[in-house]
């Protein structure tokens, strides 16, 4: 049973989720976390991954470690996205099981769904249809992590849990102009067109399609929570029923900056899914739900990027 001193190693510590999770086992007064930074430990090396884990012998993991972005890196990085994740998640994985980790939690995406999914999405589609294109080998990469936790808990009796969350952002988030996803995207071009006195932004693809969008800080609430909770389900969806459009999301950001500028759209082809709404019904009747309006968290998220990026002066 997982308590306040059990040792958790959480893969991914310095990135947007991973982060969130440090946060708040720290905030409950976990006392005995683990983790390494990329020039520490290489997950896509297996032999030191394994060597890690089998000298540290944790008591849960949680992979949040992944090669992550937006739809343009998903797009032109295919062979990088698909080599990396199934290299972090199969070497933590089985790494764990061989060292008699009972507890794992693996962070999928949405994107696992097919892209003409019925709406809302049930755990139970999965599998159900054809990938979107531009995310497929990303989205093929976690499917495989997926039925491996599935199958390691069919086989060997473990408790590996894989939560698929929503669009996530918050603070820590990447807002790298290629390779960022699309509200903190959102955020950067907003916050800039202002400080480069433009009276407009570029959104990439038409704008229409409709995302879901949850904090980082929810996801690690759903990571600890499911952590400690026994479910007959290895796969749960995570999140927070507020879905946008991608242009009436730049209309929030605006609104809440007390800004008012132009909407350029251009390059349709990057459109994505049309739509990615998740039933979590499953979560919510172990007793899990978000928490954050979209309100706070997009005053949590441009809060950090102004902090971190324009007044440090980082372009």
């Amino acid at each position: 049973m997982i308590n306040k001193k059990s040792k958790i190693y959480v893969a991914g510590h310095k990135g947007l989720i991973g982060s969130a999770i440090l946060r708040k086992l720290k905030f409950e007064k976990y006392s005995n976390l683990l983790f390494r930074t990329k020039k520490q430990l290489d997950l896509t090396n297996q032999l030191d991954t394994y060597k890690f884990l089998k000298k540290n012998r944790p008591d849960a993991v949680i992979i949040a470690a992944a090669k992550v972005g937006g739809i343009n890196a998903n797009n032109t990085l295919k062979a990088e996205f698909i080599y990396e994740n199934l290299a972090i998640q199969n070497n933590l994985i089985h790494g764990s099981y061989k060292a008699g980790v009972k507890n794992l939690i693996f962070l999928g995406s949405s994107c696992v769904y097919p892209k003409k999914c019925k709406q809302p999405i049930k755990e139970k589609y999965l599998l159900s249809g054809y990938l979107e294109k531009t995310n497929e080998p990303y989205a093929i990469a976690k499917i495989a992590g997926i039925n491996l936790c599935s199958s390691y808990n069919y086989q060997y009796g473990l408790n590996y849990k894989c939560l698929m969350p929503c669009n996530s952002y918050g603070i820590n988030d990447n807002y790298d102009p290629n390779s960022s996803h699309f509200l903190p995207a959102l955020i950067r071009k907003i916050i800039q067109a202002i400080k480069n006195k433009k009276d407009y932004i570029e959104i990439w693809g038409s704008g229409k399609p409709l995302r879901e969008v949850i904090i980082s800080d929810d996801v690690a609430d759903a990571c600890i929570f499911f952590l400690k909770k026994k479910t007959k389900e290895s796969l749960i969806n995570i999140g927070s029923g507020i879905e946008k459009s991608v242009n009436d999301y730049a209309k929030f950001i605006m609104k809440y900056l007390q800004l008012k500028l132009k909407i350029k759209n251009k390059n349709n082809s990057l459109d994505g899914t049309p739509r990615k709404l998740l039933d979590c019904s499953l979560a919510k009747k172990y007793g899990w739900k978000a928490r954050v309006s979209l309100k706070d968290g997009i005053g949590f998220a441009t809060n950090d990027f102004i902090e971190k990026y324009i007044q440090k002066k980082v372009k």
